[in-house]
């Protein structure tokens, strides 16, 4: 599966942003979706998933309550909503998939990846 992220962008901290992930070819329905992110100097890191089939989500510690993480089937999207951003969200953010239904939170488990998407957070 080759999946595309929407463009990132810069946003003041308390703000909000929402970056989309497409599939091409392939049905999200069918595979555990998971937003990363990454940023300068530091490894990359779990941010939310998305289960296959049923909507079962989960968070890292850091984004819960503020992020949100979503699939709409009719336009074979996934969506990542950031709310309440802080400087400390900057980084690069990718979308990834695996059509195994134990990929997690670590990114070695993931077989596809978007190509990232810069978020800047400014104080």
């Amino acid at each position: 599966v080759q999946l595309q992220a929407s463009e990132g962008g810069l946003v003041q901290a308390g703000g909000s942003l929402r970056l989309s992930c497409s599939a091409s070819g392939r049905t999200f329905s069918n595979y555990v979706i998971a937003w990363f992110r990454q940023a300068p100097g530091k490894e990359r890191e779990f941010v939310a998933r998305l289960s296959k089939g049923p909507r079962i989500t989960s968070y890292a510690d850091s984004v819960k309550g503020r992020f949100s993480i979503s699939r709409d089937d009719a336009k074979n999207l996934v969506y990542l909503q950031m709310n309440s951003l802080k400087p400390e969200d900057t980084a690069v953010y990718y979308c990834a998939a695996d059509s195994s239904f134990s990929a997690g939170v670590s990114y070695h488990q993931y077989a596809a990846w978007g190509q990232g998407t810069l978020v800047t957070v400014s104080s």
